[in-house]
Parts: structure tokens; C-alpha cells; sequence
């Protein structure tokens, strides 16, 4: 399945997530480009959103695995592969954000490094 697919099978819910999740990105490459202690303050509420919306993300994906677990009339062996690809496409918000996250705040430590901003 190729990432177009995936986007078109993301929910509603899925799909916001993953557009919170680069808003810490974005608002890091604001800092490296123009560093002050008014980006920096707005980074740390940005990140917990970030990283809230990843988690909810994959908890929403995986509430949906379950929920057509509960649904399929097939016996669990049957459906193990089902499973595992929807636990798998579950987690694509978490790392989506965790990834987002992760850049993020590398970018701030090189405009840290650029700037006389206190942490």
C-alpha cells in the first residue's frame, strides 16, 4: 500500500492528527530562520499538542482495529493478518509525530546554538 492509499483510507480523526503533528515542525523552522524568545515559548505548547495529537492518533487507529475485531464474524486466525495491518497503520500518527517532534527540536537546538536565546 503506498502513501496515497493510506491517506485516502485515513479517517477524519487520523488525518488531523497528522496535519497537528507539523505545526511543531513549522513553527521550528520559523525559529532557525528569525531565533527570539516569543518562537522558543511557543514551541513548548505546540510540542505537547504535537505530541498529544500522535498519541491520539494511534489510540483512535487502534480503538478502530478493535472495534472491527469485535465486528468480524471470521475466527481470530483468520483475521490475524487484518489485525496486524490495521495495528500497523494505527501507529502511522505516532510516528509521523514522533518524527515531526524529533526534527522539530533538533532545528531548535541549532537555532539555540545561532542565537543568544536562553533556554
Amino acid at each position: 500500500m503506498d502513501l496515497l492509499e493510506l491517506l485516502r483510507q485515513a479517517g477524519i480523526l487520523a488525518l488531523l492528527s497528522l496535519a497537528i503533528d507539523f505545526v511543531p515542525l513549522l513553527a521550528a523552522i520559523a525559529y532557525v530562520a528569525r531565533p527570539s524568545e516569543r518562537r522558543l515559548a511557543l514551541m513548548r505548547p505546540l510540542s505537547l499538542a504535537g505530541l498529544f495529537a500522535a498519541l491520539a492518533g494511534g489510540v483512535v487507529g487502534f480503538l478502530h482495529v478493535l472495534a472491527g475485531i469485535a465486528r468480524d464474524s471470521e475466527p481470530f486466525a483468520d483475521s490475524y493478518r487484518r489485525v496486524a495491518a490495521g495495528g500497523s497503520e494505527a501507529l502511522v500518527p505516532a510516528f509521523v509525530g514522533f518524527g515531526c517532534l524529533t526534527f522539530a527540536w533538533l532545528l531548535v537546538a541549532v537555532g539555540m546554538s545561532r542565537s543568544r536565546v536562553e533556554p
